[in-house]
């Protein structure tokens, strides 16, 4: 397993408008936008905060896992999230190594971004998403540091 860092905190919300103001406002987190991820069936608000982001998780859909993980749980933190160079590749890495996915296969996530979950019984019950970015947001960010 190759991880390059914390990418994101996910956060699961009723209300991404109801729950932005703490993070904009009392924690003076820097708002990077919303966006609406159809295929999750997700609104995601990000904050950067250091090297890393918080992502605010709102459900569009009562069949969203969001939705859910919500109803089950209630909001809260609801995964953690690594940057990977190679989703699809720690993907094979995990199996082979015998290790529970979510995803057989990198889906579509927030950003542009390639994303896999390992099962939260292979991780000590916590979700854990591999994020792979796009190249070009990868070339940029090097070209910051």
């Amino acid at each position: 397993m190759s991880v390059k860092g914390i990418d994101h905190i996910g956060i699961a919300v009723k209300n991404l408008e109801e729950s932005m103001p703490f993070y904009m406002d009392d924690l003076g987190l820097t708002f990077l936008g919303i966006e609406e991820v159809p295929s999750q069936k997700v609104r995601v608000a990000m904050f950067s905060v250091g090297e890393s982001r918080i992502e605010l998780l709102e459900p569009t859909s009562e069949e969203s896992p969001i939705a859910k993980a919500i109803e089950k749980r209630g909001q809260g933190v609801h995964h953690i999230a690594y940057s990977v160079e190679s989703a699809s590749g720690e993907i094979d890495s995990l199996k082979r190594k015998g290790i529970r996915m979510i995803d057989d296969t990198a889906r579509e996530g927030a950003g542009g971004t390639r994303i896999a979950f390992i099962h939260p019984a292979a991780s000590g019950k916590v979700l854990t998403e591999l994020c792979e970015h796009p190249k070009a947001e990868k070339e940029n960010q090097d070209e910051f540091s």
